[in-house]
């Protein structure tokens, strides 16, 4: 599976930078996480709980942060297993370009998966990853955002750009 996006964010290039490194920001606004946490030089361990069609489990993995240069890029790899559920493993390249007085936020993903998951079928693997995505962006995009844009507004933005109304 492969995703690709972009998304300007109303805060300077280094601040979103800072959250993009800070562990408590990312574990806010992982769907699902229960765990997240340094284990060393650029390595967090992370416990996601992960519902995807019929599936229910609980993710155990690890992540990665590489080819890091702050603040403009890194590559962020990771692994998981769901027990019974099987695994899923991939990266994301994310860049940070200015924008005016706001920063542009691009990713490329690539993600596999094995096991059940493979089974469950692509359309429902689809719909959770943008699910996921979509809720990952709306917690990191609401710290930024104008006074009385409620994550509501943003939700309904975000539906609308999967549905090609950008």
């Amino acid at each position: 599976m492969q995703m690709s996006s972009e998304r300007r964010l109303d805060a300077p290039r280094e601040a979103v930078w800072a959250a993009l490194n800070d562990v408590d920001v990312l574990r806010r606004s992982i769907p699902g996480c229960d765990k997240l946490e340094w284990s060393g030089d650029g390595t967090l361990e992370a416990q996601v709980h992960a519902r995807i069609g019929p599936m229910d489990t609980v993710f155990n993995g690890r992540l990665t942060m590489s080819e890091r240069d702050p603040p403009n890029s890194y590559r962020l790899s990771g692994d998981g297993q769901g027990a019974a559920a099987g695994f899923a493993s991939g990266s994301a390249v994310v860049k940070l370009l200015p924008d005016g007085d706001g920063t542009r936020l691009h990713y490329d993903i690539e993600a596999t998966i094995g096991g059940k998951l493979a089974q469950v079928g692509s359309r429902l693997i689809d719909a959770a990853a943008r699910k996921w995505r979509m809720s990952f962006l709306i917690v990191l995009l609401s710290r930024w955002c104008p006074c009385g844009r409620s994550r509501l507004r943003l939700r309904r933005q975000f539906r609308a750009m999967e549905n090609g109304r950008d």
